[in-house]
């Protein structure tokens, strides 16, 4: 499988500033379990994020916000996994209508997108995932 996809619904736990907004760093986690479980179907091991190439916050993320985090695997070399991400909103809170409200968007928006590229040592590779 070259392909994973995580939804999550960011809590008050994740809002970092002011108005409940999600700092950015919790989509790089979430970018980072995708990873793992990636080099895991495709290596049987999780492997080492070693950078990223891009990263691009797009639009604001707030506390009680549902984000699909995919991420896929687009090239491998002998170590090498490049690996490119998505984080979109697809449920948003609503407490401009009340506390606990919340919709479903008709058109999930792109919040955030990035590439990187993670690294199987040979030795820890135990499986091919072509």
């Amino acid at each position: 499988m070259n392909k994973v996809i995580l939804r999550i619904r960011m809590s008050l736990h994740d809002a970092h500033y002011g108005g409940n907004l999600v700092d950015g760093a919790k989509l790089l986690q979430l970018f980072g379990d995708v990873a793992t479980e990636l080099l895991i179907r495709s290596d049987g091991d999780e492997g080492l994020f070693r950078a990223y190439d891009s990263v691009e916050f797009l639009s604001p993320v707030y506390a009680g916000d549902y984000i699909e985090v995919a991420g896929e695997i687009v090239s491998r070399g002998r170590t090498s996994r490049k690996m490119v991400f998505t984080a979109t909103k697809v449920i948003q809170a609503r407490p401009d209508i009340s506390d606990s409200a919340a919709e479903v968007l008709d058109e999930p928006v792109v919040v955030c997108r990035a590439s990187g590229t993670c690294v199987v040592p040979l030795d820890k590779q135990r499986k091919k995932d072509e």
